[in-house]
Parts: C-alpha cells; structure tokens; sequence
C-alpha cells in the first residue's frame, strides 16, 4: 500500500511509534482494505522533533482543511490528541494514546517487530491489543473491524 512511503519517511527520521488501527491490522493478515496509517508516537522532545522532521518531508498538512496548510507542531505533537494528517502519500493519523489512554511507553510492550520491505522493520501493536483498544474506543468503524480481528485471532488459535 501507499503507506508503506509514509513508514519509510519516519525511518529514516528514526522515530520512536508502534503502528495502530487497519495499518496494523492488515500486517498481520486481517483481510480489511484501509488506507490510514495509524501511529501511537513516543511523545519526548526528541523524538517529536524527529517526528516533525518527518512530517515536513512528507509535506503534512491536517485534513480537515487541507487548504489552509496547517502544520502540526512540537507543543501540539507533545500531547495526547489525535492529528489526522494528509501526506504525499496519503493519510497518516498520528496519536498521542489509544483506547483509555494508552501512550506508547506502554503500548510498545504489547507490540511486535514486522518486515514492511526489504531493510524497513516497523513497530506494530498485537492482535489482543488492537482488540482491546479498538473496544474501549467503540466507534463504528472500529466495531465494524472488530469481528475481522477476532477471527484472524481464533484462525491463529490464540483467542
């Protein structure tokens, strides 16, 4: 998917994230077609400034009014809020916590090592935890998945 362009941009700035939502669905084989990379950043000074390094590659603007070319920022980019950016290469929903305010300090021990190319390896939240987060967040489209993953779960018999 086009997302994989975003993945490869954060890369090379070094951030610090664990993937989230479809993205890490369908890395590990939930067959959903979503185009939203999903990201839980590590919310440190450094790493949001790597974080914007990135974003400013990737020409990010929010979505909501991609016109106006509003860029996100370190102080905005050191909360928890959710930042639902368009890139180059398509959306990339950026977040500081999931679910009932999960961050990445914890989220990256729930998550798991994936080869997304040839050299790339990406971050991505496990199965029971994209099923947990996606429960205590509720909305529609998360409910609409959530049967996806529960399957890919009991196909793998871990669940």
């Amino acid at each position: 998917g086009r997302f994989r362009a975003n993945i490869e941009v954060l890369a090379q700035h070094d951030v610090n994230y664990s993937v989230v939502g479809g993205v890490g669905a369908v890395i590990q084989g939930c067959p959903i077609t979503t185009f939203d990379l999903e990201i839980v950043h590590l919310r440190s000074d450094e790493n949001v400034r790597r974080l914007l390094g990135a974003l400013d590659e990737l020409g990010a603007v929010y979505g909501f009014q991609p016109e106006r070319r509003l860029r996100p920022t370190v102080e905005a980019l050191a909360g928890t809020g959710h930042h639902l950016l368009q890139t180059v290469h398509g959306p990339l929903d950026v977040l500081g916590e999931i679910g009932s305010g999960h961050g990445y300090d914890e989220l990256i021990g729930q998550s798991e090592s994936f080869l997304a190319g040839e050299s790339l390896t990406v971050n991505v939240l496990n199965l029971d935890w994209l099923i947990r987060t996606k429960e205590e967040a509720g909305a529609p489209k998360d409910i609409a998945v959530l049967e996806l993953l529960r399957e890919v779960r009991r196909q793998r018999g871990s669940g």
